[in-house]
């Protein structure tokens, strides 16, 4: 596909298979096609690189984390699950959200947590809304340790965003959707994977092995859940992400 703007006649020509199509360049259709190759883009220099969430990296797009703030501040949850946290701006950033809401914490699991991430989040001031759990985010010894600090009646929305390929996105639906509460949502993060085959730094077969792939093979089996995105999800990382358990 090649996309050709001209800001002085407020077009944007499509060219797809030889055929050709112009669109106001000021539309919906429009902004859809062009966020699309942004996001790809930015994907391919890094652009997630540079967030940074109280002085720790994020990695997140900030359309998807305002979308999440969003859908927290609905949903107001008792307990939010993380798999992967890598330096844990993004345990901070939703244990900031916590303190604002009024309620909340947050639990982050990851095989591997330095001691230098360990302790920046104990000294933070929101230590008292952080816990970290170090295992393997699909193994049930580690679900179990979450499960039994929850209490009857909490309200648990799950992110998982660690290992990204199918299989283990996979693994982690099926350890950890029983505990999503009626009403909330589990989300596979970063299947944009597998819209980035043909960038710098993409690989061919993320165009089945991602977690949008894990998502829907999870969906096809579990009638309780459907898939709904939040509004204009065209400049995300998680497309076809988000998992809500019916109520």
């Amino acid at each position: 596909m090649k996309l050709s703007i001209d800001t002085d006649s407020r077009l944007l020509t499509v060219e797809d298979e030889g055929m050709l199509r112009d669109l106001p360049l000021y539309s919906r259709e429009a902004f859809d096609l062009v966020s699309h190759q942004w996001v790809r883009i930015g994907w391919g220099v890094s652009y997630y690189f540079t967030m940074n969430w109280f002085g720790r990296m994020i990695l997140q797009l900030p359309e998807d984390l305002v979308r999440l703030q969003q859908v927290l501040f609905t949903l107001q949850p008792d307990v939010i699950v993380e798999t992967g946290i890598y330096s844990g701006g993004s345990l901070l950033y939703y244990a900031t959200l916590c303190e604002g809401l009024g309620k909340g914490r947050v639990v982050g699991i990851d095989k591997h947590i330095d001691e230098e991430t360990r302790a920046a989040l104990a000294t933070s001031r929101l230590a008292h809304r952080i816990t970290t759990i170090e295992g393997d985010s699909a193994a049930p010894a580690t679900v179990e340790a979450v499960r039994a600090g929850i209490k009857p009646g909490e309200t648990v929305l799950i992110i998982l965003d660690s290992d990204h390929s199918r299989d283990h996105v996979a693994c982690e639906l099926q350890a950890w959707h029983p505990l999503v509460s009626s009403g909330s949502c589990i989300i596979a993060t970063d299947g944009v994977m597998r819209d980035l085959t043909d960038v710098p730094g993409g690989k061919p077969e993320w165009a089945h092995n991602n977690p949008s792939a894990a998502a829907a093979d999870f969906l096809a089996g579990h009638p309780e859940f459907e898939l709904r995105q939040p509004a204009w999800p065209n400049i995300t990382y998680w497309p076809d992400s988000w998992l809500w358990r019916k109520a």
